[in-house]
């Protein structure tokens, strides 16, 4: 089994617990021979030379304060490992989260968020057997038994040859197993993230799953999941098991070699006894970290397969939109209308398969409010995509207020944009932290206000605990309408002079509608704003519509200009009637 050079260059702080580990590991093996050295002279001084107690009292105490010191040392070394692995975990959790917030919505969108969810979770948690477990086992492995072998050969050279002959064999059947070990073990790691993803799709989608009567179905399918990942455990744990008993049979006989070999050299009086007692009380020793190596080997496996996992998502490239800016983004007053300009943008998904843009050009003047609309697949998401810096043009260029968009550095781009989406993401915690999210560190007033411009004061008022009051998972205990008014609640506390509205009043009655309404118009004073919908009384208040089909602008112009050219959006405007859009 091949350690991968990239798990120990985590280890970052966490080293010096492993170097204290390896040193500690190798007082061990000094004691562990001190040990033995001590107690075959006081057996031969007291049963052969009939040395009195009080002759031997030395070696007593010195025998006991090794004792000591090893169980220390021991207990020592296991600590040292234990904060190595807690380091190591932390800071590789740091690296995937913060390589994840990089690689943004668009690496996670094409992952399964179960999946993403248990590497991050129980992934991680993998890596704490192996750095406290297995790793410093390994050095202990080496360490220990090299100790022991030098003084074997200082006390009998026959004996530290079995020894030396006998060892090798151990780790070539280890390593044998290892192989097959490692395809099973990355298999089940596999098995149990997909289980996790399942599951975490069932749990979301339980309402519609039990509307539709497909809730057994879906418990048949969890259980075909589960039972694919317990033949997989399975499987895993014989070779677990079998590495186990290789080692333990393997240990077993070299032991009793050594001890037969010993015992005819005795007979015969070719070995003193001291010598011999000294030589079979380490026996054992010698061979006992490689049994303890097999009985961690089960979870160094595991280790193993979780971070190959957690490397290839590391190893995914982040967007060069993360690079830091030609541009410094102070040039901007925080408070100016942007001015916007897409110049032949070209954007695909899917590496070229999906074109989604295709040559889009368009502008919006500082202060001035467009809105794209158009069939589902036209585009209008994307451009928001664009504009976010979720994703970078293929070609083409964006430009602000006259500056490359891509010589920006994304993190404060964002701070210039408010974005309202369709159906807006809320944490499971209280109101006011869910709309502090526009603005780190505001203020109970300044919350407050934004809520008051939203329209969303009243109705957080009436909560049980107010602004305090924690919503749910995904705002699950506010109504569609309530969630949308704390997403525009953080758009008026974020105060940005960009606004992107995806869609903000699709699925809503018309009470919700009218109060959203009211408070989008308040929002849109004295902004750049994009305005992305599929109603009309979104599109209304727009000074310019564009038209979008295939990725390309094919109709622009105001609402009664539109309608008197017949094109497309007269269609998309009959298609609103017909489902009772208001004109």
């Amino acid at each position: 089994m091949k350690l991968d050079k990239r798990l120990l260059q985590q280890t970052g702080n966490a080293r010096r617990y492993l170097v204290i580990t390896i040193g500690l590991s190798v007082v061990i093996g000094i004691l562990t021979v001190t040990q033995a050295h001590f107690m075959s002279q006081i057996i031969d001084g007291v049963f052969l030379s009939n040395l009195k107690l009080e002759q031997v009292s030395d070696w007593l105490f010195l025998l006991l304060l090794a004792i000591i010191l090893r169980a220390l040392l021991v207990w020592g070394s296991e600590v040292a490992a234990d904060r190595a692995a807690r380091n190591v975990k932390t800071n590789l959790r740091e690296k995937l989260f913060s390589h994840l917030f990089k690689l943004g919505p668009a690496y996670t969108r094409s992952e399964r968020t179960g999946e993403l969810t248990n590497t991050a979770g129980e992934g991680i948690e993998a890596l704490d057997a192996l750095f406290s477990q297995y790793l410093p086992q390994i050095f202990i492995t080496v360490l220990v038994p090299l100790t022991i072998l030098i003084a074997v050969f200082s006390a009998d050279t026959l004996s530290g040859i079995v020894l030396l002959v006998t060892a090798p064999v151990l780790p070539f059947f280890m390593e044998l197993i290892g192989r097959m070990a490692g395809v099973l073990t990355r298999k089940q790691y596999k098995s149990m993230s997909l289980l996790s993803a399942h599951f975490l799709d069932v749990l979301q989608g339980l309402t519609t799953l039990k509307l539709f009567g497909r809730s057994k179905l879906q418990e048949k399918n969890i259980a075909n999941t589960s039972e694919s990942f317990r033949r997989l455990t399975m499987s895993v744990l014989k070779v677990a098991f079998l590495s186990a008993l290789v080692l333990e049979i393997g240990a077993t006989i070299s032991t009793a070699i050594v001890a037969v070999e010993i015992g005819l050299r005795l007979v015969y009086a070719q070995i003193g006894f001291q010598s011999a007692l000294f030589v079979l009380l380490l026996a054992p020793e010698f061979y006992m970290p490689f049994r303890a190596l097999g009985a961690r080997f089960h979870a160094g496996m595991s280790g193993f397969a979780a971070a190959q996992r957690i490397f290839e998502i590391l190893d995914k490239p982040i967007a060069s939109n993360e690079a830091k800016p030609t541009n410094p983004y102070l040039a901007f007053e925080p408070n100016e209308p942007l001015k916007l300009e897409f110049e032949q943008v070209h954007y695909a998904y899917n590496g070229g398969e999906r074109p989604a843009l295709q040559g889009l050009s368009f502008t919006i003047e500082a202060g001035q409010k467009i809105a794209l609309v158009g069939a589902s697949g036209g585009g209008k998401s994307t451009v928001a995509q664009l504009l976010l810096r979720f994703f970078e043009p293929d070609s083409g260029s964006i430009r602000v207020n006259g500056l490359a968009l891509g010589e920006i550095k994304a993190e404060e781009w964002r701070k210039q944009v408010a974005w309202i989406p369709q159906n807006p993401y809320l944490f499971n915690t209280s109101v006011l932290e869910n709309i502090r999210l526009g603005k780190q560190g505001a203020s109970l007033e300044e919350v407050i206000e934004a809520a008051k411009l939203a329209n969303a004061h009243d109705f957080i008022a009436t909560l049980p605990q107010g602004y305090a009051t924690v919503i749910g998972e995904r705002g699950s205990r506010l109504s569609g309408g309530q969630a949308q008014r704390i997403s525009l609640a953080r758009a008026f506390l974020r105060n940005a002079p960009l606004l992107i509205m995806d869609e903000a009043t699709a699925n809503l009655d018309p009470v919700q509608e009218a109060r959203i309404v009211e408070a989008t118009n308040r929002l849109l004073e004295g902004r750049s704003a994009l305005i992305i919908a599929h109603r009309l009384s979104t599109v209304y208040r727009a000074d310019n519509i564009l038209v979008l089909k295939e990725g390309r602008v094919i109709e622009s112009g105001a609402h009664h200009e539109l309608l008197a050219k017949n094109g497309l959006y007269r269609e998309l405007v009959g298609a609103y009637r017909e489902r009772g859009d208001a004109a």
